[in-house]
């Protein structure tokens, strides 16, 4: 992939429900998540017999939507949005994590669309490194375009160390900050000239850190009557933001976090 490094490349959703999905998304987000397996560009999955789905909005590719297994959920899986960081060198990359404190619970391996691994933080939040094998350019992310995820979450107990972490491995330097009162600033995440999102102070330092993808809709209330009506839990929102959008944080009804905005 053309991508430079630190870019967000794909993003994935883990479910327990892949029908109650498709219905649930479609509904909510407008996200057409696939009725076969497989793709043109794929996730962690190339197993035979796992359930692997493309999603879609409109005719873009937005991310893919991946069948949780009885034995992954033994292992500890659950259902999540999960979002993959470009690298030039998986196996470098990998390396540098475990080095700086970082977690490699899945390590490198090759799939039809390119090598790659599941990782964490050193406050526990997971995330996919990759390097991807076609020669085009991921466009799952872009800043303020309604169908796509365009901002970044990382809610942590120890904002410095993870600004260390990432910016170490990534590039991704601080500029900027928001005031959250009590807690502390909400401090926004450059990728070069592009703003990825932000790292927040997490409310309960005793939990471990968590990353929160933000998918943009055209119109957040009916997102959210969409969201309320089909089984969704925990809402909170929508809220207002800098800027005039509102947000929207719930659970889906298989239990991963979504993130949404959009206008009223």
């Amino acid at each position: 992939m053309t991508n430079a490094q630190g870019d967000f490349i794909w993003y994935e959703l883990m479910t327990g429900d892949m029908e109650g999905a498709r219905a649930f998304y479609k509904a909510v987000a407008g996200m057409e998540i696939g009725g076969e397996t497989g793709g043109e560009m794929g996730g962690a999955s190339d197993t035979p017999g796992q359930d692997y789905r493309m999603i879609r909005y409109g005719d873009d590719f937005v991310g893919g939507a991946l069948a949780l297994t009885k034995d992954m959920t033994d292992n500890g899986a659950m259902p999540l949005w999960i979002g993959y960081i470009g690298v030039t060198d998986v196996d470098a990359t990998a390396e540098a994590i475990k080095a700086r404190g970082g977690h490699v619970f899945m390590g490198p391996r090759d799939i039809p669309q390119g090598r790659l691994a599941m990782c964490a933080d050193p406050q526990g939040a997971p995330f996919y490194i990759m390097c991807g094998s076609s020669d085009g350019t991921s466009t799952v992310w872009q800043d303020n375009v309604v169908g796509h995820f365009g901002w970044n979450e990382l809610w942590t107990p120890d904002q410095k160390s993870a600004l260390d972490f990432y910016g170490s491995l990534f590039g991704w330097t601080q500029q900027g900050a928001m005031p959250m009162g009590p807690r502390g600033d909400y401090l926004f995440m450059m990728q070069g000239s592009k703003r990825l999102g932000a790292f927040g102070p997490a409310s309960d330092a005793s939990k471990p850190a968590y990353w929160r993808h933000v998918f943009r809709v055209p119109s957040i209330g009916a997102s959210v009557d969409a969201a309320k009506s089909r089984g969704a839990t925990e809402i909170d929102g929508p809220h207002q933001v800098p800027g005039g959008d509102y947000v929207m944080y719930g659970k889906d009804p298989q239990g991963a976090t979504l993130v949404l905005v959009g206008g009223a």
